[in-house]
C-alpha cells in the first residue's frame, strides 16, 4: 500500500511540474507576441512641458542625429507658391501610420504667419495664392512625430522659416499679370543656417 502512495505522490509532482512549465511557455510566447521578447519599445526622446501654439508638446532629442528641415519657396503660376522641404535624418510617414513616436519619422506642418495651413506627408506642396496676399509673409515648416509631438532640440522646435514677398502682378507683353520678383527665401529658425544664397541648407 505504501508504495502506491509513493507512486501517486511522484505522479502528482510530475503533473505539477509539467503544468507549471507549460504555463510558463505560453506566458513567454504571449510576451514575445506583445512586445518582442517581453520588452516594450524604448521611448524616443523626452517629453517637455513646452508646447506649440496649437497645444502639441515638444519631444526633446539629442542634436546628434536629430531631424532637420530646410524650406525653399518659388513663385508659381496664378500667384501660387511652390514649397519644397529638404529634410535630414527624417522620413515622412504615410497616412494611416500609428500615432506613435518613432525616431526620425513623422510629418510636417506648414504655417503662414503662425497660422497652420496644411499637414504634409511629402516634401513638396503648392501653396495657393489665397494664403499669401500682397505683402511679406513668414512661411514655416515644423517637424512632428506621428503622435503629433513636436521634434525639438535644445528646447526649440525643429523648424525652418522663409520670408516671401508677394508682389502685385505686373503686366507682361501679352497683357496678362506676372509676378514681378522671385521669392525671398531666408531661413530664420530651426537648426541650420542659410547658405550664401539665402536658401536653407
Amino acid at each position: 500500500m505504501s508504495w502506491r502512495r509513493g507512486v501517486l505522490a511522484v505522479l502528482a509532482v510530475c503533473v505539477l511540474l509539467l503544468t507549471g512549465s507549460a504555463g510558463c511557455g505560453s506566458s513567454g510566447a504571449r510576451e514575445q507576441e506583445d512586445g518582442k521578447g517581453g520588452s516594450s519599445p524604448s521611448p524616443v526622446g523626452e517629453l517637455l512641458d513646452d508646447r506649440d501654439k496649437q497645444g502639441h508638446r515638444y519631444r526633446e532629442v539629442d542634436e546628434k542625429g536629430a531631424p532637420d528641415v530646410g524650406i525653399e519657396v518659388q513663385p508659381a503660376a496664378g500667384g501660387a507658391w511652390d514649397v519644397r522641404l529638404t529634410v535630414r535624418d527624417f522620413r515622412f510617414s504615410p497616412a494611416g501610420t500609428p500615432a506613435r513616436a518613432v525616431a526620425g519619422r513623422g510629418f510636417a506642418r506648414l504655417f503662414v504667419n503662425g497660422r497652420p495651413v496644411v499637414l504634409l506627408r511629402t516634401s513638396e506642396y503648392r501653396l495657393p495664392a489665397r494664403y499669401v496676399p500682397h505683402g511679406t509673409h513668414h512661411l514655416t515648416a515644423r517637424l512632428y512625430a506621428d503622435d503629433s509631438t513636436v521634434w525639438a532640440v535644445d528646447g526649440k522646435p525643429v523648424e525652418s522659416t522663409a520670408d516671401i514677398t508677394a508682389s502685385e502682378p505686373a503686366p507682361d507683353a501679352s497683357g496678362s499679370g506676372a509676378l514681378s520678383a522671385p521669392a525671398t527665401v531666408l531661413r530664420t529658425g530651426g537648426r541650420g543656417s542659410p547658405d550664401d544664397g539665402g536658401e536653407a541648407s
